[in-house]
């Protein structure tokens, strides 16, 4: 995630940020699934969804605060 795109995660609402993380999450379990039937092509992009993932985490317990 670029630094643009964590800012402009930080403004949004809680709930927009958990409805992010479970489109994310949602990415992620579809890309494993093609990488078990060979389709994907870049392995880095569930790299990419893993990072995203982890900054998404650790922004929430901020907003609940």
């Amino acid at each position: 995630m670029k630094k643009k795109e964590l800012q402009s995660y930080t403004a949004r609402s809680e709930s927009e940020l958990q409805k992010e993380l479970l489109e994310e999450r949602e990415k992620l379990a579809k890309l494993r699934f093609d990488l078990a039937a060979g389709k994907v092509k870049n392995i880095r992009e569930i790299r990419h969804l893993k990072k995203n993932i982890a900054q998404l985490l650790s922004l929430l317990p901020k907003k609940n605060k």
